[in-house]
This record gives structure tokens, sequence and C-alpha cells, in this order.
């Protein structure tokens, strides 16, 4: 399985900011971003079956 995703900027941003609050509310950096990649990845996976199904 391919777990790396191809975010645009806008996108990357916005992880590293959501990354970054959850760190100012006390979170350790490596969980914040295993957060945020499996969040990432369920929308992901939301949208790839989303398609599926028009297709």
């Amino acid at each position: 399985m391919n777990d790396l995703l191809n975010l645009t900027h806008e996108q990357q941003q916005s992880a590293v900011e959501k990354i970054q609050q959850l760190m100012s509310q006390g979170m350790s950096s490596g969980e914040a971003i295993a957060l945020v990649a499996k969040e990432l990845r369920q929308q992901n996976s939301q949208c790839k079956q989303k398609i599926n199904e028009i297709l």
C-alpha cells in the first residue's frame, strides 16, 4: 500500500498549521504529525471511494 499523499501547497500549509495548533495545546510533535497524517489519509481514502462509486 502506498501511504504517500500528494498534497497541494495549500493542503500542506493547512496541515502544518494544524500540527502547530495541536503542539501549542500540549501534544508532542510526533503525536500531532501522526494524527494529522491519519486524518489526511482518511480524507484521501474517502475521496477515492467517492470517485470509484461515480465510475
